[in-house]
């Protein structure tokens, strides 16, 4: 299933773009906005794996804009103006789109970014400067990632097995990006969590796996601005 968003300044854009994507298999339209400042503030928190953006807007264009999105949502680019084309390649985007949009043209755009999603499921593995030098991580085999207390630009990762690394030098929003979606989610400011080590959970705290002295359990605090995200994760 395609989640997309939707950023048109125009009303009557957005309308006839939300007509044609329920006429298209397995894509739903989960929000639509006319305001690209709204749209950044509240895109990294929408669970979704395609934005439709518009190029030629007021105050921040489309292209601006994809230069801001988290690299794990697959950006498909709409205008009338054919002038944008080479610069929006250039950012590495699903597809370019020209106006008036028909159907079968967005279907086709819809149908490449679902084959780079299923691409990006199908990595089942990190690979990044540790403490221990270059290393390969599987996924499968990671439990729960946290902010390094000893420097916050440094991640500490648990793997099932207890053992720890250290990720040197990166930042959640880019951690994400490489770990697969469907697997792993950010709980707080300061911790991902692998839906495999969740035991339970509430809509404040959810309860791990991963054991810790006197046979309790860690448990992780639900920030606020990651719970919707997170129960959409659940089926919540």
């Amino acid at each position: 299933m395609i989640k997309c968003v939707i950023l048109d300044d125009e009303l009557l854009a957005i309308s006839y773009l939300k007509l044609l994507c329920e006429q298209i298999e397995e894509v739903e339209v989960v929000k639509a906005f006319n305001d690209p400042e709204i749209f950044l503030s509240e895109i990294d928190r929408i669970n979704c794996n395609v934005c439709i953006l518009d190029i030629e807007m007021p105050g921040m264009n489309g292209l601006q804009v994809a230069e801001r999105i988290s690299g794990s949502k697959k950006i498909i680019f709409t205008t009338a103006y054919k002038e944008y084309a080479a610069e929006a390649f250039d950012l590495n985007v699903v597809d370019y789109v020209r106006k008036p949009i028909k159907i079968e043209r967005l279907t086709q755009a819809f149908e490449k970014a679902a084959d780079l999603i299923q691409k990006t499921y199908q990595k089942d593995f990190i690979e990044w400067n540790t403490n221990i030098g270059k290393t390969v991580i599987f996924t499968g085999q990671i439990a729960y990632i946290r902010t390094s207390e000893i420097d916050s630009r440094d991640k500490d990762l648990l793997l099932k097995d207890g053992i720890s690394i250290v990720l040197k030098n990166l930042n959640f929003k880019n951690l994400l990006d490489m770990l697969p979606a469907k697997d792993f989610a950010q709980v707080n400011k300061k911790e991902i969590i692998a839906r495999s080590s969740v035991k339970a959970f509430s809509t404040n705290e959810i309860i791990t796996t991963i054991a810790l002295e006197n046979d309790h359990f860690m448990k992780l605090q639900i920030g606020e601005a990651y719970r919707t995200s997170l129960m959409e994760m659940f089926g919540k």
